[in-house]
């Protein structure tokens, strides 16, 4: 399964990068404003910044909700670097945008995908990567993984070559869920991340074999 983070931080971005594990970023409107980010020019530099660093594919989602607007946006930030995908969001222009771009060579990543009908959608429009949103889904009380794992078995009765990227992503369970259904790529925050690191047994363990080495190394001294 790949690691995207889901971020417009560039130092939670180079953090991921050099624990060695990182495939790709995904990004949104509010990440960017969150990091203070705005305005076409500063936006465009920013994405240029994030590619500079990785070495996967980066979504940059467009604002525009309108079929032109999709189309004249995405073209500008496919332009802007080959690691580029463009994210659009699962609406009727929006699907309608997935095809072109998709026709034209351009990677798509259609966003706010939350039933497998979505999915199946932009499949058929073919899509680089669908992000079904695991987290949110649990939030109202639905089973994110469940969707997961419908989007999967449509997916392969098919041979589709979207790619389930998991959004919403929140903590190693998530991740852990996502990685045994067969989730080609998650995305979540860095503290997602670094959650798959913690367990008690290997701090406890760690801490005894450091205190052994030092007891037999006095017991070497004296």
């Amino acid at each position: 399964m790949k690691f995207f983070i889901d971020t417009a931080s560039l130092n939670d971005i180079r953090t991921a990068q050099n624990l060695g594990v990182l495939d790709g970023v995904t990004t949104n409107p509010s990440l960017m404003a969150k990091e203070g980010i705005t305005g076409q020019e500063n936006v465009h530099a920013h994405y240029r910044a994030i590619c500079e660093i990785v070495d996967g594919d980066v979504s940059a989602e467009v604002i525009a909700t309108d079929y032109p607007g999709m189309l004249e946006e995405g073209l500008q930030l496919a332009a802007l670097d080959s690691k580029i995908v463009v994210k659009v969001p699962m609406t009727e222009d929006g699907v309608r945008a997935i095809k072109y771009f998709s026709t034209h060579g351009i990677k798509t990543n259609c966003t706010l995908v939350f039933s497998a009908g979505q999915a199946l959608l932009a499949a058929k429009a073919g899509a680089t990567y669908v992000s079904p949103f695991v987290g949110r889904l649990d939030d109202i009380s639905v089973d994110g993984l469940a969707l997961i794992r419908e989007i999967r078995t449509i997916y392969d009765n098919y041979a589709f070559s979207t790619q389930i990227l998991a959004a919403s992503v929140r903590h190693s369970a998530h991740i852990l869920g996502c990685a045994r259904i067969g989730a080609d790529v998650m995305t979540g925050p860095l503290q997602a991340i670094y959650s798959l690191l913690k367990h008690p047994l290997t701090d406890s363990g760690l801490a005894q074999f450091l205190a052994d080495h030092q007891r037999v190394a006095a017991q070497i001294n004296n």
